[in-house]
């Protein structure tokens, strides 16, 4: 279903603040790099040159883009001149830009998503190719009713591939998983436009000022069924960060499938907590909330120059039991035990794939079996750093048992000294299963995440 994002960018195609142009460049600068598009997409927004609307459909492009990329080449595979595949990443995310608008944004007129990219490859690439171009993205517009999809019936795993632009070995691993009915579910979830979720600090703020906030600035908004702190802010468009109530340090922006990590993790006032990846900060900020700020978190992680985010966020929250330090959460070691440690390990991140549409491509199956041997190192190294009677909190954004309960169950398996103290104690059943926290986008309507409570009995 077609969505107004925007009215028609003003900027011409030959400003270097165009839109489209930009949109162009990120793209070409994904495929080409390790980068993550959050990344180039952030650099260019901040670089300046663009307004608040600007900043919306440049966003939306470039996500957009990347979330269908697979059923966008597959149309234009059917319309080109010739083999797509050999076309130069830069011709082909021209194309994609100006055909993921004329499918899947009303308000954009068909002139102008053709007529910039058409214009930004004649300055690239010249006057042939630019031709190229246009009688391709003409084309697909003159017989939009003609495009032929795959047959479900023929191959339903390449057939939701395509439909649902996903990487073929992920639907076919959730179909075997999951079934066909929630696999679909799932899907149409994670392409979905995602919201932006926030979460009261109870130390500056509560959850009635903040809504009455909302609603005096008539910004659409939803508090969680599943956590009465967390906000989601349901109308595009709205950055929270620009808010005044987030300078003054009364919010944070944060998923309320994190949120509820921390609650599961419980954590008093006074107790020494451990968050082993910590950066960028969220759930080290939603214990110390938790705590009343009153205690230590030692919120450690490998990569010092993360680490700022932290401290800047800590000081515009008012918290100040909180210390940073770097450090292998695999091999880190502490001379004092603590109350309770968090692990919320590097995952593959398939819970995120709404917010994150690139992770899809950037993943393949042999990465869960990387990231199983680092998940397993932590999780070790952060039993021991626990008192007996102490609470270990091992948590992924991740919707892959090989990552959660399998990892959890195996130590569980190889340490004796410890048991599950069931999620169902401290969060709604309803998104609850088995003793742990297990969240689905497509169920929960939160990012996916796992999360496991054990505690050293001796």
């Amino acid at each position: 279903m077609k969505t107004y994002i925007s009215k028609k960018n003003d900027i011409t195609p030959e400003s270097p603040g165009s839109v489209r142009a930009a949109a162009i460049k990120i793209l070409s600068r994904f495929e080409r790099s390790d980068a993550y598009l959050e990344k180039l997409l952030d650099g260019e927004l901040n670089s300046g040159g663009f307004n608040v609307r600007d900043k919306s459909l440049l966003t939306e492009i470039v996500n957009g883009v990347v979330r269908w990329r697979w059923k966008l080449d597959w149309v234009l595979t059917g319309f080109y001149f010739g083999d797509y595949l050999k076309c130069l990443n830069i011709v082909k995310n021209s194309m994609r830009v100006a055909l993921y608008q004329i499918l899947y944004l009303d308000r954009v007129p068909v002139h102008a998503a053709i007529n910039e990219s058409v214009e930004y490859i004649k300055k690239i690439q010249g006057e042939k190719t630019a031709g190229l171009v246009n009688a391709v993205l003409r084309n697909i517009v003159r017989n939009s009713d003609k495009i032929r999809y795959p047959k479900k019936g023929e191959d339903p795993v390449y057939y939701y591939a395509v439909m649902y632009s996903h990487p073929r070995w992920m639907v076919k691993r959730w179909l075997s998983k999951f079934g066909e009915e929630v696999t679909v579910a799932l899907l149409e979830a994670n392409n979905k436009r995602p919201y932006v979720a926030i979460r009261v600090n109870k130390l500056r703020s509560d959850i009635n000022v903040v809504c009455n906030y909302l609603r005096e600035s008539e910004i659409k908004y939803e508090i969680s069924k599943y956590c009465d702190s967390s906000v989601a802010i349901t109308a595009a468009g709205n950055n929270p960060a620009s808010f005044d109530m987030f300078k003054n340090g009364q919010i944070t922006i944060q998923d309320t499938a994190a949120t509820l990590v921390s609650i599961l993790a419980a954590p008093k006032p006074g107790q020494s907590v451990a968050d082993l990846c910590a950066a960028p900060g969220g759930k080290t900020f939603a214990m110390a909330d938790n705590m009343n700020n009153e205690g230590s978190i030692s919120a450690i992680d490998k990569y010092s120059a993360k680490l700022r985010f932290i401290t800047d966020g800590a000081e515009r929250l008012g918290l100040d039991c909180v210390r940073t330090m770097s450090g292998n959460a695999a091999t880190i070691k502490f001379k004092e035990p603590f109350d309770l440690v968090l692990c919320d390990v590097p995952c593959s991140g398939t819970g995120t794939i709404s917010k994150k549409p690139d992770i899809k491509w950037k993943r393949e199956y042999e990465d869960i079996k990387q990231m199983n041997k680092i998940q397993k190192e932590i999780i070790e190294n952060a039993s021991k750093m626990l008192k007996v009677g102490g609470v270990l909190v091992y948590s992924t954004c991740s919707i892959e048992s090989e990552e959660n309960a399998d990892i959890v169950n195996a130590f569980l398996k190889d340490n004796p000294n410890y048991k599950i103290d069931p999620a169902e104690n401290y969060l709604d059943g309803e998104i609850c299963s088995d003793g742990f926290l297990q969240a689905f986008p497509h169920i929960h309507g939160t990012d996916g995440a796992f999360g496991a409570r054990l505690i050293r009995i001796k």
